[in-house]
């Protein structure tokens, strides 16, 4: 059902202002180019009690903490997006601005990696800061740092962080080799050496929430896979594809594609290497953007030894994640058309090339505006958006416009308020509606109000995949 015009979406606005969220997301010094100008300076002594440098990065949703783990993952998709998609984000004047979205992540990454055995994790007390509401600027909460090391392990924040440098590597490889050969030597020296513990992070001494998941069900081994399959994809070295080769048995069917659930995302990444032998048939995973559409790719180049990714990724559907979900048909589609590939054949159905990319189409335009509530889930785009985000810097008066520091309890005069936030987050793309399509815009609503960098990050490469198409 179409809720309003199509041909009024404007996908390279829209590409345009889903970068610019993430300037709104620094942390650290701001560089004299800052076009979000409601932002200042913040968290400028990062780092401070284990005498490293841990300024910059981004926090990663409405709150002050850092998160190394679902910061690769961001960093990871934006990569992906430019890699994939490079015509179509040039063709909008937008790659200089992705590039630079990235490298803000992965500068911070390698800040975090001090050490062949040591990556810092967290910078923030989760608890403090969620008792609080208060700017970037004005934090005055525990920095508390955590980190793994050989003694502490975390192998889900050590490859994701791995498969974000590998990436990147090849993204700034024709630009900055210097930079690139960097990211990549640091992509090796993160990457797991050996079998990690089932559960590798200790509830007790680490506080990171992005643990929940992974610590919960004991999912480890989905990290060194898309880590590896990146390491081999920026690399062609053959022992990174002998460790996933040989670790098959780690793969397991999934329901999600998320920053601490990676499993379907390695299996379409590895699955595009196995070659079918009569028929194409892949029944993909549609939450899970990354590893899924490269271990395609390498599907159809004809690694057989591939073929339990691809197994398992055809028992998973799921479109509990929509970024995530579209990212994975629209890579899914790119890739059947460069292997002629038609259709697909699903159980009884079949699907053309062409139905995969409208049902994708029709998300995006979803998030946009063609919806029962006839409004944008991206906030600046179109007329009608979230006006209450759960985001502090937000919702709070910008220092430069209020330079007297907003305290701890202070801010939650601002947080209790029914007025719109007074700095628009442009681009910001919120948790959205509920399960009846109604969207309440409610600061304190969080699940459906607070935006996150993972979200956006994987909204990239579906926004420059209809660019592309509409220009071909």
């Amino acid at each position: 059902m179409a809720f309003q015009s199509l041909e009024a979406l404007d996908y390279g606005d829209a590409l345009n202002k889903s970068i610019l969220f993430f300037e709104g997301q620094r942390s650290g010094k701001l560089p004299v180019n800052q076009r979000v100008t409601w932002r200042a300076d913040s968290a400028l002594s990062d780092g401070q009690p284990d005498n490293v440098n841990l300024i910059g990065g981004y926090y990663d949703a409405g709150d002050n903490v850092k998160f190394v783990w679902p910061m690769s993952f961001t960093t990871t998709l934006l990569s992906w997006a430019a890699i994939e998609y490079q015509s179509a984000i040039s063709s909008v004047n937008q790659l200089g601005y992705l590039q630079s979205s990235i490298k803000w992540g992965t500068d911070f990454i390698l800040r975090a990696h001090t050490s062949p055995t040591t990556l810092y994790t967290q910078v923030g007390d989760g608890n403090s800061d969620h008792s609080c509401w208060e700017r970037p600027e004005d934090m005055d909460t525990a920095r508390t740092l955590y980190k793994i090391t050989s003694s502490s392990p975390g192998s889900e924040a050590a490859g994701e962080a791995a498969a974000a440098l590998a990436s990147a590597a090849i993204v700034f490889k024709p630009i900055d080799s210097i930079y690139s050969t960097n990211l990549l030597n640091h992509a090796k020296s993160v990457s797991i050496k050996t079998k990690p513990k089932r559960i590798s992070y200790d509830p007790d001494i680490q506080s990171m929430r992005c643990i929940l998941y992974d610590w919960l069900f004991g999912l480890t081994w989905d990290e060194l896979l898309w880590a590896a399959a990146w390491l081999y994809k920026a690399t062609g070295e053959s022992k990174y594809m002998s460790y996933v080769i040989s670790n098959r048995d780690w793969s397991q069917a999934v329901n999600e594609f998320s920053w601490d659930n990676k499993f379907a995302g390695a299996q379409a990444l590895l699955a595009s290497f196995v070659k079918f032998c009569n028929q194409i048939y892949f029944l993909f995973n549609l939450t899970n953007p990354f590893l899924l559409i490269y271990f395609l790719k390498e599907f159809y180049k004809g690694k057989t030894d591939l073929g339990k990714f691809k197994s398992d990724v055809e028992d998973n559907i799921n479109l509990q994640y929509v970024t995530t979900a579209i990212t994975v048909l629209f890579h899914y589609s790119k890739t059947l058309t460069q292997a002629q590939v038609g259709s697909i054949q699903c159980g009884s159905t079949k699907f053309t090339v062409s139905q995969i990319q409208n049902f994708s189409k029709s998300q995006v335009d979803y998030i946009l505006g063609s919806n029962p509530m006839k409004m944008s889930y991206m906030v600046g785009f179109g007329s009608k958006y979230p006006t209450q985000l759960h985001h502090r810097g937000s919702s709070l008066p910008s220092i430069k416009s209020k330079p007297e520091k907003i305290d701890c309890g202070g801010g939650f005069s601002y947080y209790n308020s029914v007025q719109p936030n007074p700095n628009v987050h442009t681009g910001a793309i919120v948790g959205g509606p509920n399960s009846t399509d109604y969207f309440s815009d409610k600061r304190s609503d969080y699940s459906h109000t607070e935006p996150t960098t993972y979200i956006n990050a994987a909204f990239i490469g579906p926004l420059a995949a209809l660019i592309g198409l509409n220009s071909s």
